[in-house]
Parts: C-alpha cells; sequence; structure tokens
C-alpha cells in the first residue's frame, strides 16, 4: 500500500540539506586513538535500541569487547524509523558523528545517495583495504555474492559501507495477503483465487456476521501506511507492482528489455486502480488502511471483545495479531495465494535482496586502532559461530545445537541451530537485527523449526510455506535491479529529489482514484500527464543512463 506521508517527505528534504552541509577534511585514519584504562580502544557507536535493549549490559557487547578489545561508547536512538533517523541527520550535519554507525536496515539505514554523499564528502572511510587485510570472511563473502559486492561497491570502486545480506525467503515475496481462514470454513468459502472470488468473500466477510457477536463489525479488508501492502497485492491481478526497498515504500521502476519503465502509467495499472476503488466503494477496504499507524493496526486486530480482521495484505500475520493469542486467533489467518486477475496475470512483486540499506559505517572520526577492531568485530560476526552468538546471544541461552530429532525450515538439509523462542528467551540477550550481515539462505533454511506452522516456535515454517504460494509469480523480466544499479555521484541529488517528488504524487493520485475523490475515468489522463510535470520522463531517462553503465559493467 502507497500512504502519502508529510512527515517522511519533509524528512527527505531535511536530510539532503543535512547531508549537503556535513563536510570533513579529516584524513580517514589520522584521528587520535582513545583507550579506556584497560587498554580497550574506545569506540563512539551509533546504534539503534529499543525499550528491551541494554547496548551497555547486553552480553553481545561484552563478548565483543573482551573479545577485540573495544570499549564501545552507546550513542542509541529508537526503533522508530522517524525520529531514529532525525538524530542520525542531526549528529552528522552538525559534525558531532561517532566513529562507528551500526544501523538496522528497516529502522534507519542509510541509503545509496546518503552513502555517495558522504564518501565524496571524505566523512565515510573507505572499506576495501581493511578487509582485504584483515577481514577474509567478508572479502569472501564479496566475492562469491554478485549482488552483495555490486551493492556494497560505489561507482568510483571504493566500499563506502556495507549492507546487511539476509536472505530471507518470506521478505523477498512482500505483497502477500492475509485471510481468516476460520471465518471462510464458518461460511463455508474456498480460499479466494481470482480478483471476483476474493470480492464474494470479502462481501460475505462484511454481511454475514462471521465473528458471532451479532454485529456488524467485521473489517473485510485493513492494514497500515507502515507495513501495508495493499494496492501491491491487489495490483498483482493486473500489472506487475514493483517492490519498494526494504519491504515497503514505493516501488517505481520496471524493465522492458534493456529499457527502463515504469507500470505507474499503464492501461492495466489503470484497470488495477479501478477494481480496487469498486472494493473500497463497497466499503471492502477500510478507509483506515490509508490513514492508520502500525499500533492503531495491532490495537483492532487484537481487539479483546472480537476478532474484527478479515483479511490484511502484510508481510506476515504478526503485524495486526499478536502470537500466541488467549484465544488463538493469530493461528486463524492463512496466505491467499497471487490473484488472477481478468486477463489471467497472477503477479507478485519480488524484493530482491530484502534488505537494500547501508548499516555499517566507519568515519573519519575513528582511529587506524579503532577501525581495525571494528573490521575485525565484523568479519566474525560473518562467521557462523558469530553469526549465532551476535543475532541469537549466548549458546544454551538463545539457542543450542540440533537434537536428534529436530527438522530444520529446509527440511532437505542438516539442521545447524534452534533459537530460542521469543516468549522463553530473556531480554537483552543479543545484537539481533543490528549484527544480521551474513543470514545466507542456506544458513536461515537451517534453522530448526518445529512442523507445526501455528505454534509459536514454528512461525518461521508457516511463513516459508505461504511463500511458496508466491514464489514464481514475479517476472524477473520485468525486475529492475535497484541495489545493484548505482546512481552517478553528479546526478544523485537531482534523481534523489525527483524520486521523492513522483512517490508523493503517484500515491496522492492512486489514493484520490481509490477513494473516488478523482474519477479514474475522467481524470486518468491529467494524472499521466502530470507525471511529466513531476519529472517522471527525466526520472527514466537518469535511471536509464545508469543501468546502461551498470549493464556494460562500467
Amino acid at each position: 500500500m502507497r500512504a502519502i506521508n508529510k512527515r517522511f517527505t519533509a524528512l527527505a528534504v531535511a536530510t539532503t540539506l543535512a547531508l549537503a552541509g556535513c563536510t570533513s577534511e579529516k584524513t580517514p585514519g589520522s584521528a587520535k586513538p582513545e583507550f579506556g584504562p584497560d587498554g580497550k580502544v574506545i569506540i563512539d557507536t551509533f546504534a539503534p535500541a529499543n525499550a528491551d535493549l541494554n547496548l551497555d549490559t547486553n552480553p553481545v557487547t561484552k563478548l565483543m569487547s573482551d573479545k577485540f578489545k573495544i570499549q564501545f561508547r552507546w550513542q542509541t536512538t529508537t526503533f522508530d524509523a522517524g525520529p531514529a533517523r532525525e538524530k542520525r541527520q542531526i549528529a552528522l550535519a552538525s559534525g558531532d558523528y561517532p566513529d562507528l554507525f551500526m544501523l538496522i536496515p528497516w529502522v534507519d539505514g542509510f541509503s545509496q545517495a546518503d552513502v555517495l554523499k558522504l564518501g565524496k564528502q571524505g566523512v565515510a572511510v573507505p572499506l576495501e583495504g581493511l578487509i582485504k587485510d584483515n577481514a577474509p570472511n567478508i572479502q569472501k563473502a564479496l566475492d562469491t555474492n554478485k549482488t552483495l559486492k555490486e551493492m556494497s561497491t560505489a561507482p568510483d570502486g571504493h566500499i563506502y559501507a556495507l549492507p546487511q545480506w539476509s536472505d530471507c525467503f518470506h521478505c523477498s515475496y512482500p505483497n502477500k495477503l492475509w485471510i481468516n481462514s476460520a471465518w471462510l470454513k464458518k461460511l463455508n468459502l474456498q480460499m479466494p483465487k481470482t480478483t471476483e472470488e476474493l470480492r464474494t468473500v470479502l462481501r460475505a466477510f462484511k454481511t454475514q456476521d462471521p465473528n458471532g457477536n451479532g454485529k456488524a463489525d467485521e473489517i473485510p479488508m485493513t492494514a497500515d501506511v507502515q507495513d501495508g501492502h495493499l494496492i501491491d497485492y491487489l495490483m498483482g491481478a493486473f500489472a506487475y507492482p514493483p517492490a519498494g526497498a526494504n519491504n515497503g515504500g514505493l516501488g517505481l521502476l520496471t524493465l522492458n528489455g534493456d529499457k527502463v519503465t515504469t507500470p505507474v502509467n499503464t492501461p492495466e495499472w489503470r484497470e488495477g486502480l479501478k477494481y480496487i476503488r469498486s472494493l473500497y466503494q463497497e466499503g471492502l477496504i477500510d478507509p483506515a488502511s490509508f490513514t492508520q499507524n502500525a499500533e492503531a493496526l495491532q490495537a483492532t486486530g487484537n481487539n479483546p471483545d472480537a476478532v474484527m480482521i478479515g483479511s490484511s495484505p502484510l508481510l506476515h500475520p504478526a503485524i495486526f495479531v499478536n502470537l500466541g493469542s488467549k484465544d488463538s486467533r493469530d493461528k486463524q489467518y492463512d496466505a491467499a495465494p497471487p490473484l488472477t486477475g481478468p486477463s489471467g496475470k497472477n503477479y507478485s512483486g519480488l524484493n530482491y535482496p530484502s534488505s537494500s540499506t547501508f548499516t555499517f559505517m566507519l568515519t573519519n572520526k575513528s582511529s587506524k586502532e579503532a577501525q581495525l577492531a571494528a573490521i575485525k568485530m565484523l568479519d566474525y560476526i560473518y562467521t557462523t559461530e558469530g553469526t549465532n552468538i551476535a543475532v541469537m546471544g549466548p549458546e544454551g541461552v538463545g539457542w543450542t545445537k540440533p537434537g536428534p530429532d529436530d527438522i530444520a525450515l529446509d527440511n532437505s538439509v542438516q539442521p545447524l541451530y534452534k533459537r530460542t523462542p521469543g516468549s522463553q528467551a530473556p531480554k537483552n540477550l543479543s545484537w539481533d537485527s543490528m549484527a544480521q550481515y551474513n543470514l545466507t539462505l542456506a544458513y536461515r533454511n537451517a534453522n530448526v523449526v518445529p512442523m507445526d506452522i501455528y505454534a509459536e516456535a514454528g512461525y518461521e515454517r508457516r511463513l516459508f510455506q505461504a511463500t511458496k504460494l508466491y514464489e514464481g509469480h514475479d517476472d524477473k523480466a520485468q525486475f529492475f535491479p535497484t541495489v545493484s544499479v548505482w546512481t552517478d555521484p553528479s546526478a544523485s541529488a537531482e534523481i534523489a529529489t525527483l524520486k521523492t517528488n513522483l512517490d508523493s504524487y503517484v500515491s496522492q493520485g492512486e489514493l484520490a482514484f481509490i477513494t473516488g475523490s478523482k474519477n479514474i475515468d475522467s481524470d486518468w489522463d491529467a494524472y499521466v500527464k502530470g507525471l511529466d510535470g513531476v519529472g517522471l520522463k527525466r526520472y527514466l531517462e537518469l535511471n536509464q543512463k545508469d543501468y546502461d553503465r551498470y549493464k556494460n559493467g562500467k
């Protein structure tokens, strides 16, 4: 789902201005090292932390501190993306930034444009030499993973920051629809496979009291503005919907052969919006889907009086309902397949890799000693042992070795580790999302997961099986490899501005057509013409140049 978010747009502009003012004369590695009383090098480290995470007392912090002789001096933000990103940009703009950024992709990772600016300004320290000389595990990952190397290496050949790599299978297909299958069973309905079958199901949810409380309080379909994929999921029955970065946001670009295109001005996209409008007009789509935040959606999903939600187009159901609910409502939701539309299309957008932002960056405030310790620590996290401990915590507490009867997520491979379920694990146990740097498909699929997909510990298998419904419905011929195609540094500011303006224009236009404030029959041509007015032609032209350069290996 695409939502209008004025705060985010304003912040994006502020970010550009803040970065533009951030310059430094300091030569990388020339900073004087600072040591603690025990001889450990002090590293000022900027990182997100939620209420359950105390990085000063965290056991992974202690392990890394002792193993690599680091005394971390933490500067923390929240997991709330807006304030976290704002604090980071203020630090950069003021010049009071840390030695090291260790971020979380879905909270406040650096964009490609951020990395290019900070690298050009001398704030970000090139990492390729440090990696080559001191980090064999990182080097091996770069040498064996083409996409990782492409997304890490700037056009000038430098690696100014590293992204996390997580082969999250279920994250790769974010445009899912979770339907209350208990309601389907009660109303004697089948899981919908076509656009009109979905309409029939949603009508029944609205009118036939499936929650049994005698009230017309059921919500056939709802989502939120942060996590929703309402337009993207429903649009797949009409046109290929390009997935945005990090399982959200607005995807604009597709390919037609080697030509960079967009679907948002096509007749197929128009037909998709007309279908979504028709559902909205019947009251089958909750108007709050386009305005409410994640907390409001959770409050609806966890309503103590009755189960309210019939379906929700989101990455996974725990976004809108608590796992382990006392009334087991969380077990009622199963994935619907990609819908087949009137012309036989049933696309599902591909998000690959599932994380596209940069999270590990050393700055020119860091000394050579700090840089060496930090890169060696990250290299350890790239090992299986390091990943286990950094992501899950100490062995025997956050995870254990598999037993003889344990089965891996991919039951064709040998299990490697068994993670302690979240409800059983102590708080403040690991670095978790801050440390997910080398979660290959082989590693993720070797996780021990119970066969009961509705048990809390079996949730990952539930998502794995659900995603199989969507696998193969992406159109790789139309997939634009966003992370591999770096923007020409001379055009990065222009393209960032164009993207911000286009995102806003398209989001507002789609919402207007769906809610009926604009007529999709009489106002469509003006909407398409307006796209060029906010720079679509120029945006495609610049991306074409970048894509051509990528294809030519330059």
